[in-house]
């Protein structure tokens, strides 16, 4: 954590974080349809055990998704709220300092969760919903803005193409950050992620993981969500339940260029791999050292 006399980087539930702070973030799904629990945490006791879960693992943030990324069953407002606004105000009343996302890109939900007692609005969707930044600013919420190249929530690419995947992800981080801070969500509480898989091949998603340090370089907070991704199966030729090990792997990769929160399914695999990468670049402690000292 820096000094109080310097300003935070990144700004979550009113406690300041630096960008050698990484933080896990894991994935609590709402959905009796998700790609890689299968609806593990549908029913709602469940989904609050699981909680309980991460935040023993060491989850500094638990994210909550009503509605499965991937084409399905048709969610409108009223169901997605129906499972995720209870579920935040138990979650809150039961942590009163765990800091809460959810991930939704309708301004609606956006606005009852909000109310609810969530702190972070994660759009998967790159502002299909142009109004959720207002939202986030009336509530004093953080807010991700994401890169999908315009494709419309719940599809999957098809032939998508980029002159350059980077320059296009850089080009639309930057406005849609500058139009959150336009609305009123300051800088240090505006997220960027390059959203690996959304509106990309696997090449794409390749390639941003290679350079992701020229969005580091843009100086705001960096989310990557790389768990379990078809990129990494794809990679590795891997199914859903066989790719943590790449992913872990691409996790490493994008600390050591800067990433800073990481949505993900494996929580206490995470967090060691990022404290891991902390020790070595010299930003933590080890936990132990008396080898050749005792």
């Amino acid at each position: 954590m820096r000094p109080d006399t310097q300003p935070p980087f990144l700004e979550l539930r009113g406690r300041g974080f630096a960008p050698t702070d990484r933080l896990v973030m894991a994935i609590i799904n709402r959905t009796p349809d998700s790609f890689y629990d299968q609806g593990r945490t549908w029913a709602e006791d469940v989904a609050f055990q699981r909680v309980a879960e991460v935040v023993e693992q060491g989850a500094d943030l638990i994210d909550i998704g009503g509605i499965k990324a991937a084409p399905g069953e048709e969610i409108d407002v009223a169901e997605e709220c129906r499972r995720v606004v209870p579920f935040v105000a138990r979650v809150r009343q039961a942590y009163p300092d765990l800091i809460i996302s959810v991930d939704t890109w309708r301004h609606e939900v956006g606005r009852a969760v909000c109310d609810a007692g969530a702190d972070l609005l994660n759009d998967a969707w790159g502002g299909a919903d142009p109004q959720l930044v207002e939202v986030a600013a009336e509530f004093g919420a953080a807010v991700v803005c994401t890169h999908t190249g315009g494709v419309t929530p719940r599809t999957r690419p098809h032939r998508v193409e980029f002159d350059d995947v980077v320059a296009a992800a850089l080009d639309s981080l930057q406005a849609q950050a500058a139009r959150a801070e336009a609305a009123g969500v300051p800088a240090r509480r505006v997220i960027i992620d390059p959203a690996h898989d959304f509106g990309k091949n696997s090449f794409h998603s390749l390639e941003l993981t290679r350079r992701l340090d020229e969005l580091a370089a843009l100086g705001r907070p960096l989310l990557v969500s790389l768990s379990n991704k078809d990129f990494v199966g794809e990679a590795l030729d891997r199914p859903v339940k066989q790719r943590v090990v790449g992913t872990l792997a691409t996790t490493a990769i994008s600390a050591w260029q800067g990433a800073q929160i990481y949505r993900v399914h494996e929580v206490a695999e995470t967090r060691q791999v990022l404290d891991m990468v902390s020790v070595i670049r010299g930003e933590r402690l080890p936990a132990r050292a008396v080898r050749g000292l005792a």
